[in-house]
């Protein structure tokens, strides 16, 4: 994926920046995904400037349909984020598109690792390549409630 590649001729996935519409992605995370519930519009818009972003948006309308967020060094890591497909728009693989067109966007960083963590999405990333940690036990986190 270079700036953008279309699905089925139905939605286009870009990393344009100026196309992200925040306050549809705010209300999206901040009503629906679990991980985000409650996540000020401030807080959200300090991440999405502080991170590479991704939106897919219907052809016909050009209405935002999905988002995912990265944040990289773009050099040996990288962690996906805020992977979110509207209600209307599940069920037909916009999900595994936009997380494949993600993929090939930072290919070509030639990172070591890209990590996510979801509660409940395994098989979607696992369609993508994603596999479950091999050493677990390694890794540690220092998080604030």
């Amino acid at each position: 994926m270079n700036d953008s590649s279309t699905l089925h001729g139905a939605y286009e996935i870009s990393a344009d920046p100026a196309r992200i519409d925040a306050a549809r992605v705010h209300h999206w995370l901040s009503t629906d995904a679990y991980w985000a519930l409650g996540r000020s519009r401030a807080k959200q818009d300090a991440a999405i400037a502080g991170s590479l972003n991704f939106g897919a948006y219907d052809v016909s309308s050009g209405e935002q349909v999905a988002y995912a967020r990265v944040v990289t060094d773009r050099a040996t890591f990288a962690w996906l984020c805020d992977v979110y497909v509207s209600p209307a728009a599940r069920g037909g693989g916009l999900g595994t598109a936009l997380v494949d067109a993600v993929r090939a966007y930072l290919e070509p960083f030639g990172l070591r690792r890209v990590l996510l963590a979801t509660a409940d999405a395994h098989g979607l990333y696992e369609k993508a390549g994603f596999k479950a940690l091999d050493a677990p036990e390694d890794w540690m986190a220092l998080t604030s409630q």
